[in-house]
Order: C-alpha cells, then structure tokens, then sequence
C-alpha cells in the first residue's frame, strides 16, 4: 500500500490563500515531520471563486526536496480502518436550546421581508434538528447537524449569520469545543480523540436522517444546510408524500457516491448553486450520471432552472435557491392556484426589444437584461402549474397485466441503472406511488418503470 508524504493538514483549520487572501485554505502538511511546506503549497475551498491549488507534486516540490523519500511503501498487512466515532448525544442534545438567541431563527421569523409563522419555524427546527451556540465567538450561531439514518450524529456544522442571514462565519462543534479544552489547559475529551481519527467528518448527507420515515418522497439535493430550510420552507413539509424533502450535501465537492448510497432506490433532484461558465452545473451533471449507474432504482436529475435564467452577474456571485427563495413571499407558494403570474410581481413590467420599463424609466437596458431574467427566475419559481396529465388507462392496464401473469421469483435486469431484486414488491411500491401522484410529473419515472417492466414480461 502507498502512502503519500506530503497531505493535507488534517482537522478544521485554514490559513489566508494567497490567491484570494481569503481564510479559506488548506495547507499541505509533511508526513515525516510533521510541518508545514511553504505557505504557497495548499488548496483554497472557494472552489468556484477561486479554485487557487498547488500541488508539491506536480510543480516539482518533491523531487527537489533534500529528503529524496517522496512516498513511504508499506508491505504489511493492509490496515483495516478503525470504525468511526460519532458526535455524543448528550453533547449534541446541548444545542438544541435558546433559539431567542439564534441569529438564523430570530431572522426567519422577524427580520426577512416575508418573515414565517412561528408553527413553521418549530417544524423546521425539530425536522432537521437545529441547534444554538450559546457561549464563545460563535454565540448566536446555528448548528447543523449531519445525523445519518441510523441516527448516528456524524458532524454539527457551525454557520454565523448577519441580520441578512448571510454566512459571516463557519465552524465544526468539535472544533470549537477542542479550542475550549486548549484555552483553558483542560484534557481533551476522549470521544474527541477518537472523532478526531475519522477521516471524514461530514460522511453523510444533512437530513439523511428523515429518508426513512419519509420514503416516498423525491429528493431535492442541495449544497448547503441553509439552502434546504429555504426549500422546505417554501415548497412544503414532507409529510406530504408529493413534496420535496431537501437534503444537503455539505458543499459542492463533496457529493459522491458513498454520500448518495442512502438514496438508493429514490428520484433525486440536484440544485447546484450558480458559478462561473456553469462550473459547478456541469461538475454535478457528470457526478449524477455516474452515482444513478451505480444505484439500483434511482433517478438522478440536476436542475438546469437557475443556469438558464439567472442573470450573469449571479453565476459570477455564485447565488443559490435560497438567494432567490427569499424575497419572494412564502404564502403564495402555499396558495394552489396562481390565476395571474403578473399579481406575484411588484411592479408592472413589460418587455420590448429586450428592454424593460419600470415605473422610475430610468433603468439601462444591461440592468434592465438582467432584471428581466430575475423576473422570470421569481416567476418560474411560483408558477408551478404543470401539465395536467392523468394516468389513469395506463394504471388500469399496468394492474391487468401484472394481476394476470405469474410473476418471476429471480431478479430482472430494467435497464443498465436499475436492478429489481423482489419484482411483486417493486410492481407494489410503485404502483401505490403512481396512484397517488397520478399525473404529477415529478413521479413520471415510476410510470415508467412499470412499463419497462411490462414490456420484458411480455417477451
């Protein structure tokens, strides 16, 4: 087994990049010594903004080091990976408290131009078990725990917002409560020890602990923590099975295959925040297609909705769902007719020569470009009448077919991404599913499953 000399520094920590001088940078650390290699050797975490990365070896750091050794070979045993420690309950079970201190929470429901009722916030807090930072540098801000579907606490992100909720600072638990042991020349807990030798921290998705109890679901997938309280605020509790329940990956870089293993046999639809040149669109479109070939039963889409209407300066900003969610007012996502799309917009626009109109005439026609495009964005986001088709011949002839045939005992090969290894149990769930969803597009891949598998029954 190989091993590289020179890593990562592992841990939380980050120093300045020298490309965008922001606090965002990981160093590269020397195994055999235990220090750092020159400032500039690192990688910066704004991926999208920055993406500034030098490697000691390709740019030829370790073949001109004195100490010639640039790998340590290994010709034992493989070493078996040490099971991971998860985050204590009872040291989780202290932040979930002082929400009058919560500078997201308080904002939510006070601060925001649409500001939620309170019943909604408390939702959102015991769904995806929010939490507060009491005490410290971090006071007022949100935890968000990473818990897996065995209710395994795996990581609490820590996210300090300003009274735009926008991120003002990030953090881990483990980390802060490490830097308190430290400062007051306290032992570092054991269960600290041990979490810190897990070799990741955040292993699975925010909210996976919900697949479970809510499995027929579609998956909204997003980047952030934040980005999926916006999606459920505004879209809807899953505790309606046609409702999205929004998930989080952590950050853009770290969706993967053994994230989405708890995904399996789901529709899953990918939101990736804006960037550069559709950076960060093309990154997870690639991912996508190759996690669904490895996933029996799923689906993956990415949304293509905010690369195709968001305005330039957006992708440069690299804004979100939630940049948008925002300032748009919640109750009309709740309403189940929108007769005119003109009523959710402010001000009365019209469109001429890509030009266009408010009520001051004193935008220029650049602004006025993307004002348009944000318009529509806000619109597309609330108009959410889709085609009215309704499946009701196609079900009738699915339960004739599969009522009158004898059903096979071994697995069936659908198609290249999906597997069926109980076909009465699949032929079940999904026409339960079909049923009551009928005509909803978001579900059209179940319909289409069945009659995947109708047509190789019939040969």
């Amino acid at each position: 087994m190989r091993q590289y000399r020179y890593i990562f520094e592992k841990g939380s920590k980050k120093h300045q990049c020298p490309a965008c001088h922001k606090k965002r940078f990981v160093r590269y650390v020397d195994v055999y010594t235990q220090e750092y290699l020159p400032e500039i050797y690192g990688k910066c975490d704004r991926e999208m903004n920055c993406g500034y990365h030098l490697n000691p070896y390709k740019n030829g750091y370790a073949k001109d080091n004195t100490i010639k050794d640039d790998f340590v070979y290994q010709i034992s045993k493989p070493i078996v990976k040490p099971k991971p420690v998860f985050i204590p309950k009872d040291v989780f079970y202290k932040t979930r408290k002082a929400y009058e201190e919560n500078t997201f929470i308080q904002n939510l429901l006070n601060n925001i131009a649409f500001p939620f009722e309170s019943e909604d916030i408390e939702k959102i807090i015991a769904q995806y078990h929010l939490g507060t930072i009491t005490k410290g540098y971090r006071k007022g801000a949100t935890t968000f725990p990473f818990i897996d579907i065995d209710n395994n606490v795996r990581a609490i992100q820590v996210k300090q917002f300003d009274k735009f909720n926008h991120t003002i600072g990030t953090d881990f638990l483990h980390s802060i409560i490490e830097k308190h042991y430290k400062r007051n020349k306290q032992q570092i807990p054991i269960w600290l020890k041990g979490y810190n030798k897990n070799e990741t921290k955040v292993s699975c998705l925010f909210g996976e602990h919900l697949l479970s109890k809510y499995p027929l679901n579609p998956i909204a997938l997003v980047e952030a923590p934040k980005t999926a309280m916006y999606g459920t605020l505004y879209f809807g509790f899953p505790n309606n099975p046609k409702n999205l329940l929004w998930l989080a990956v952590y950050n853009l870089s770290s969706l993967n295959i053994n994230k989405c293993k708890a995904l399996k046999g789901r529709n899953v639809y990918l939101f990736p925040d804006l960037s550069k040149e559709g950076k960060a669109f093309n990154l997870w479109s690639n991912k996508a297609q190759k996690i669904q070939q490895q996933l029996e039963n799923s689906f993956f889409k990415v949304s293509d909705l905010l690369e195709e209407l968001a305005p330039n300066q957006d992708k440069e900003e690299g804004k979100d769902i939630a940049d948008y969610l925002i300032k748009l007012d919640w109750h009309k996502f709740r309403k189940k007719e929108i007769k005119n799309i003109l009523e959710v917009v402010p001000k009365k626009i019209t469109v001429k020569n890509k030009i266009i109109a408010d009520k001051t005439n004193n935008i220029n026609s650049k602004s006025s470009a993307n004002q348009f495009k944000e318009i529509q964005l806000e619109e597309t986001f609330i108009h959410q009448e889709k085609q009215s088709i309704n499946w009701n011949e196609q079900i009738e002839e699915l339960e004739s077919f599969f009522k009158n045939i004898q059903l096979p005992q071994k697995e069936i090969k659908l198609n290249q991404c999906t597997t069926i290894s109980n076909v009465n149990k699949f032929i079940t769930s999904h026409l339960a599913t079909v049923k009551a969803n009928n005509g909803s597009l978001i579900y059209l891949p179940y319909l289409v499953r069945l009659q995947e598998l109708k047509v190789i029954l019939k040969v």
